[in-house]
C-alpha cells in the first residue's frame, strides 16, 4: 500500500488520488508558462527556413497572475467538491442513480466560478491550460467501490455553449465530447434519434457525468445563451442593450446541475455574456461561489506585466540576423497597433516578420509593424480603433473581436500566401 503523504488534506481520497500534488504558484507558473525553442542564431538560416521556426510563436504563452490565480480556483472547486463525495457510502451512489433526489452531504456547497474577458485576451487559452495541467482527464482505476471490475473517473470536461443557444444542441455536444474524451459509445443511441428533447438529454448526460464522478465543467462562449440584439440596434447609441435568453429552462439545470448534483461548474465569456447571465440568474451567487476572474487586455506600454515580462520575453523571438532594439517606443506602437489584444500582439509579431523576410535584409524594423498592420491584420483594424476608444458604443459592435477559433488564424495566413 502506497504511503500517504501528511501533508495532502486529501490523503486516502480516492477521487483525487489521479489529479496529481498540490501545486505551489511558483510550479504553477512554470506549468502553464510555454516558451518555444529558438533558433541560435540566423545567420545560415535562409528566409524560407525562417518561416517555419516563426510559427513556433503561435504555442508561445506567459502565465499572467489572474492565470495562477484561476488555476488555484479550479483545482480547489475539483479537490474540495470531491471530499464531499465518498464512494464507499450507499448514500452517494443512491443519489447519483437518482433514486432520491436529495443532494449528496447538506452541509456540501456549490462550487461554481465565472472567467470574463473581451475576446482575445487569452482566457480560454488559460482555462484549457489549466485544465491540461492534470496528468490525466480520463482517470482510470482497476477497482472501484461497489463496481465489479474498473471504472473511468472524469477529472474535467469542456465545452463551447453552442451559436444556437439551445438545450438539445448543448446536450449533444456534450454527449460527443464525453464519448471521444471517454472512448466509448454511452450516447449513440440518443445521438442517433432524429427528434431530440434537449432537456432530457441535458439529464441522461448527468446521469451519467455524475455516475463517472466528473470533476468539473467549463461551458465557454456563455453569451451564446443570449440573443445578441442586431447590429443596427447596437449602433444606436441611445439604446440599452439587453440580452434576451434563448431557453430559460436551461438555466434552471445549470442550478440543479451544481446545487443537487454537485458538479462544479466553470463558466467563461465575454462582458455582455456574463453580465446577462449573472443578471438572469436569481443565485448569482452560486455561479461566482468560488470565483470571478477577469482577463484584460494590456493598456498601458509602460505596464510592467506587458513592458518587462510579455514584451521583453517576446522580443527575445527574433528571426532575422540584425535584432530589433525591444524599447518604449516599440512597446507604444505594439499597443496601439493591436489595442494590447495578446492573440493580435502574437499575430502582429509573426505578421511583422514575414513582412521582414520577404524584404529579405536580414532586419526587423518598426516600419514592418506598421506595415503588416495596415496589410494582414487590416481587417481587424477598424474593431481595434474602437476598442483603443473604451466607448461601450463603438465597442459593441465588435463583441466578436478576436474569435477563438482558427478562422482568425486561416483569414491571416490565407491574406499573407495572397500578398
Amino acid at each position: 500500500m502506497a504511503e500517504t503523504n501528511p501533508l495532502d488534506p486529501y490523503a486516502g481520497n480516492l477521487l483525487t488520488q489521479g489529479l496529481g500534488p498540490i501545486r505551489s504558484r511558483s510550479e504553477v507558473l512554470k506549468a502553464l508558462t510555454e516558451l518555444p525553442r529558438r533558433p541560435r542564431s540566423m545567420e545560415c538560416i535562409p528566409p524560407h527556413i525562417a518561416l517555419h521556426h516563426l510559427m513556433s510563436l503561435r504555442d508561445f504563452h506567459i502565465a499572467s497572475l489572474e492565470e495562477c490565480r484561476l488555476h488555484e480556483t479550479i483545482d480547489l472547486m475539483i479537490r474540495q467538491n470531491y471530499r464531499y463525495l465518498d464512494p464507499t457510502t450507499s448514500s452517494t451512489w443512491t443519489t447519483i442513480s437518482g433514486e432520491h433526489l436529495s443532494p449528496l452531504p447538506a452541509k456540501a456547497p456549490a462550487f461554481g466560478a465565472a472567467v470574463v474577458g473581451h475576446s482575445g485576451t487569452g482566457k480560454t487559452e488559460a482555462i484549457l491550460r489549466c485544465l491540461r495541467s492534470y496528468p490525466q482527464q480520463v482517470i482510470h482505476h482497476g477497482t472501484f467501490p461497489r463496481l465489479i471490475g474498473g471504472h473511468k473517473q472524469v477529472a474535467w470536461l469542456s465545452i463551447n455553449v453552442p451559436p444556437s443557444g439551445r438545450a438539445a444542441d448543448l446536450a449533444t455536444d456534450l454527449m460527443r465530447e464525453w464519448d471521444r474524451v471517454t472512448g466509448g459509445n454511452r450516447f449513440a443511441a440518443d445521438l442517433a434519434k432524429d427528434r431530440r428533447d434537449g432537456m432530457k438529454m441535458l439529464d441522461s448526460w448527468r446521469q451519467v457525468a455524475t455516475s463517472h464522478f466528473l470533476g468539473l465543467l467549463h461551458l465557454d462562449e456563455v453569451q451564446n445563451l443570449f440573443k445578441l440584439s442586431t447590429l443596427k440596434s447596437r449602433r444606436n447609441k441611445s439604446e440599452v442593450q439587453e440580452l434576451s435568453i434563448v431557453e430559460d429552462q436551461f438555466l434552471k439545470w445549470i442550478l440543479i446541475l451544481m446545487n443537487t448534483w454537485h458538479v462544479p461548474l466553470l463558466i467563461s465569456g465575454t462582458p455582455d455574456g456574463i453580465g446577462a447571465l449573472t443578471r438572469r440568474l436569481s443565485t448569482t451567487e452560486r455561479i461566482v461561489t468560488s470565483g470571478y476572474h477577469v482577463f484584460q487586455h494590456f493598456d498601458d506600454p509602460k505596464d510592467p506585466s506587458f513592458r518587462t515580462i510579455f514584451l521583453d520575453q517576446l522580443g527575445k523571438y527574433q528571426y532575422v540576423q540584425k535584432k530589433l532594439p525591444i524599447d518604449d517606443d516599440l512597446a507604444a506602437l505594439i499597443i496601439d497597433l493591436t489595442g494590447g489584444i495578446q492573440r493580435l500582439i502574437i499575430a502582429l509579431w509573426i505578421a511583422a516578420h514575414r513582412v521582414a523576410l520577404e524584404r529579405n535584409k536580414g532586419d526587423l524594423l518598426p516600419s514592418d509593424f506598421k506595415k503588416a498592420a495596415s496589410t494582414y491584420l487590416a481587417a481587424v483594424g477598424p474593431a481595434v480603433a474602437a476598442f483603443r476608444s473604451k466607448d461601450p458604443a463603438m465597442m459593441g459592435k465588435y463583441e466578436d473581436l478576436v474569435p477563438r477559433n482558427d478562422a482568425f488564424w486561416s483569414q491571416l495566413w490565407n491574406s499573407i500566401a495572397r500578398a
